[in-house]
């Protein structure tokens, strides 16, 4: 099952399933993406994604990777990931594998703990994942540590991937919950626009439809009543309360 956890104005998005180090079935991959909506449709303003127990997700489910429906399900939760508007962070404690890399490379940020492990064990079982998985690996951790993932199903540590960690606490949850905290004060419209910005002009910066996207979110900040908020908080010597207009 998937619990989530309202910490004010972030939520909290766990996976809990211990007993099989939080792997991915169709079903799992199906409520998470509702919990996100959910989440999100609430207001949420940050939200934390995280696996119970010691693994972050050890992949997907290989009892029901092959029912009829679930590489759908999964890349339709990815990706919302990734185009939700406000910011995902991953804390991640343990070994991420397959999916579990997938859904830690989804997320806009990565919290890791020393023991967290990213691997892509693909070869090794005659799967495969999609192109966008390739190209956010090879450019969140570089070219090398894909490489390595995906030719030879190394498993890498935090060392080895540091392109994929962001921040290291031996308590990730904890420190991915203060984090979010910190980014969910933030104007709202202003990280919507540079995620938008971020993911969809690594992919293809010359795409039109990017680009009109794009431009749109950055009118609607220089647009918003969260600007003229942001400069009066600063005449007046106090923290902003943004409000997301």
């Amino acid at each position: 099952m998937i619990e989530t956890q309202a910490h004010d104005a972030v939520t909290e998005l766990r996976i809990a399933r211990p007993e099989r180090r939080n792997a991915l079935d169709t079903a799992h991959c199906r409520d998470l993406h509702a919990a996100l909506d959910e989440a999100v449709a609430g207001g949420t303003r940050a939200v934390v994604l995280t696996g119970e127990g010691t693994a972050f997700c050890a992949g997907a489910d290989l009892h029901t990777v092959g029912d009829a429906g679930f590489l759908d399900a999964l890349y339709a939760m990815l990706q919302r990931i990734v185009a939700v508007e406000v910011p995902v962070i991953a804390a991640v404690q343990g070994p991420a594998i397959g999916a579990g890399t997938q859904l830690a490379v989804a997320a806009d940020l990565r919290v890791c703990s020393p023991q967290a492990v990213f691997g892509l064990p693909t070869a090794a079982l005659g799967l495969a994942v999609d192109p966008w998985t390739v190209r956010r690996l090879a450019l969140l951790a570089g070219g090398g540590p894909a490489r390595r993932m995906l030719l030879t199903c190394e498993r890498l540590d935090v060392a080895a991937a540091a392109g994929l960690v962001d921040r290291t606490a031996d308590d990730p949850r904890a420190a991915a919950l203060a984090w979010a905290a910190e980014v969910a004060a933030l104007a709202p419209l202003t990280l919507a626009y540079n995620k938008l910005a971020v993911n969809r002009l690594l992919e293809d910066p010359t795409d039109a439809e990017t680009l009109d996207a794009v431009a749109a979110g950055f009118s609607a900040c220089w647009a918003s009543e969260d600007l003229a908020e942001g400069r009066r908080a600063r005449e007046e010597k106090r923290a902003p309360r943004f409000v997301g207009r």
